[in-house]
């Protein structure tokens, strides 16, 4: 084991013993917030401790079983216990260093899916129709569920931009390295002559907010209007004006919702959708901030970023982040995105090791 990776293990037992001493305080419960983080930390702290404890003792028994290849009746016994020592060894140091990397506290929550046509025309809002549809498709496969929460349709189908609220067990964490610039290479419906084209759509994946975390709003910042919500007409044409927009006046984002015919409703899932951005907000502007020295593999997750291109002529789609590619893009596009989301993962996890090491392992510059 690496020597910045055990003295960092070596801390866990200590800090248990101290969170094992201030719980059993006899007032340890009269402050609730601070009770729940200590039972929290106390959680995270004693899975690490135990791995780490597992590990020191088969290493322990690695030594010992060493020891006993020297008494010839006791060797082959000897020689079968070091192997499967040394064959669970390397799995105990690769789980442990996984607990220690840092974990984002939103990845459980819920998310918003924003996804806005960008160049391309009408072309640039069928993509972003099949966008919306590949999320929803995969969202369905992982048994979470969805509501549109505003859309704004194109003049020949698709959409100009449509807002997903997607609920279920660890939707951001899953997602959340889908935010920035995706691109299609296809022969659009209209083209007379067969030439490819490409448009883009960008996509941002807000985490939704806690309520009892969520960011502050002075109503005093808000403008709030109200309109008739768009739809395809019939007996459930909207003749009231439920819909409503949001602007927050400081920054100047909008958010709007018209899925329900209820205003009140509307209201409160468009201050969801706005909360949510003024969260995204400050987080990007902090990662910037603490990141200003480097750009990690994954990126920044800014719109701007192109990250992933779909080519329709060669059945392709490419992760230009992590130099993947698959030539499965129908199978893609209905919503199996299993491969692009892990290999997104692993590659973060790689970066956070390497940060891990680096920040805690080389000699302070």
């Amino acid at each position: 084991m690496k020597p910045f990776l055990r003295q960092q293990l070596e801390r866990y037992p200590v800090r248990l013993q101290e969170l094992d001493f201030f719980l059993q305080q006899p007032d340890a419960a009269n402050d609730l917030e601070r009770y729940r983080a200590l039972t929290r930390e106390h959680a995270e702290v004693s899975e690490v401790a135990q791995r780490f404890q597992r590990w020191r003792q088969r290493e322990s028994d690695l030594a010992q079983a060493r020891e006993m290849l020297e008494d010839a009746d006791m060797a082959d016994m000897a020689r079968e216990e070091i192997d499967a020592i040394e064959a669970e060894l390397p799995a105990l140091e690769e789980e442990l260093q996984l607990l220690l990397l840092p974990k984002d506290p939103n990845d459980a929550r819920n998310a918003f899916v924003e996804i806005r046509a960008g160049t391309g025309g009408d072309e640039s809002a069928l993509f972003a129709g099949d966008l919306l549809r590949m999320y929803t498709r995969y969202a369905e496969r992982q048994g979470w569920r969805c509501e549109v929460v505003s859309e704004s349709e194109g003049e020949v189908g698709g959409f100009k931009e449509v807002v997903l609220r997607i609920v279920g067990d660890g939707v951001y964490g899953k997602l959340k390295f889908e935010s920035g610039g995706h691109r299609v290479q296809r022969v659009p419906a209209t083209e007379t002559q067969g030439r490819i084209h490409t448009s883009a759509c960008t996509v941002a994946v807000l985490a939704e907010p806690d309520e009892a975390q969520a960011v502050q709003i002075n109503p005093a910042d808000l403008r709030i209007d109200t309109f008739r919500a768009s739809g395809a007409g019939g007996q459930h044409i909207n003749k009231t004006d439920s819909a409503v927009r949001i602007t927050h006046i400081p920054t100047g984002m909008v958010a709007e919702c018209q899925d329900d015919r209820s205003q009140h409703r509307n209201k409160a899932k468009a201050l969801q959708v706005l909360a949510a951005r003024i969260q995204e907000k400050e987080r990007s502007e902090r990662e910037a901030r603490e990141a200003a020295t480097r750009k990690g593999l994954i990126g920044s997750g800014d719109r701007s970023d192109r990250i992933r291109t779909y080519n329709f002529p060669q059945g392709r789609v490419t992760d230009h982040r992590i130099n993947l590619t698959l030539y499965k893009l129908t199978f893609v596009m209905e919503g199996e995105l299993d491969e692009l989301v892990e290999g997104l993962l692993l590659a973060r996890k790689a970066e956070q090791l390497q940060e891990l090491e680096l920040g805690l392992g080389a000699p302070a510059a």
